[in-house]
């Protein structure tokens, strides 16, 4: 096993290459605990050279009701009516304070994804 940080576009890609190669080797063997390493340093490079912001409060709604596998009719009662919700879901109005409190709570997500701000639809 020679390992190496991840400092550079070619260490990444090489990294990348090796990981390919060995990826399904089997737990607690040389070649799996190579893999194991070499995945968190391709993820550390990962994470500060190619960011994923958070969605927007919106996006991040919408996703979560499709991983719930739940429809907008769903969050009636929840933020207001089903105009209210029609409303916020289609950047019409912003979330309350009441809305996100509902919301974090009904969807399990954080409050502090929610206080985000975002645009409107002009």
């Amino acid at each position: 096993m020679n390992i190496k940080p991840v400092k550079s576009e070619q260490d990444y890609e090489r990294a990348l290459a090796r990981l390919e190669v060995i990826f399904d080797a089997p737990a607690n063997t040389p070649e799996g605990d190579e893999a194991e390493i070499l995945t968190l340093l391709i993820e550390n490079y990962e994470n500060q050279h190619y960011p994923i912001e958070a969605p927007d409060p919106i996006e991040a709604i919408k996703i979560r009701l499709e991983e719930m596998n739940l429809r907008q009719a769903d969050l009636v009662g929840v933020i207001g009516g089903k105009s209210r919700v029609s409303e916020v879901l289609n950047r019409k109005r912003k979330l309350s304070v009441e809305m996100i409190r509902k919301l974090s709570v009904k969807l399990k997500l954080p409050a502090a994804l929610l206080v985000q701000d975002y645009a409107l639809a002009r």
